[in-house]
């Protein structure tokens, strides 16, 4: 096959890229070796942003009281924080499969 733009990597400068290599009438295909979003999306930034979030969350559930809300003996959910920021961070990659498969670039 013959292309005009092979983007290596989808992280988040390679996949906006391709898109718009495509956008522009290129023929493109784009190479990634793990998972779409690279590792920021899928292993770094936004799974520790959510499990950020989460750690707030307690926080803020610990010191409720200072806000007129009680809340008995709040706990942390090791498993559903984690759970919760892989969810994050699936949804996320998801969501640049499908705009992948909408340019046809999947």
């Amino acid at each position: 096959m013959k292309y005009d733009v092979i983007v290596i990597g989808a992280g988040p400068g390679g996949y906006v890229a391709a898109i718009r290599a495509s956008q522009l009438g290129f023929k493109t295909a784009i190479i990634e070796k793990e998972s779409l979003g690279g590792v920021c999306l899928n292993w770094g930034c936004i799974p520790t942003k959510a499990l950020l979030k989460s750690a707030q969350v307690f926080e803020y559930a610990k010191h409720a009281a200072n806000y007129g809300v009680k809340i008995a003996n709040p706990e942390v959910d090791f498993d559903g924080m984690i759970k919760r920021s892989r969810g994050v961070a699936n949804n996320m990659s998801k969501g640049i499969q499908f705009l992948m498969k909408k340019i046809k670039l999947m």
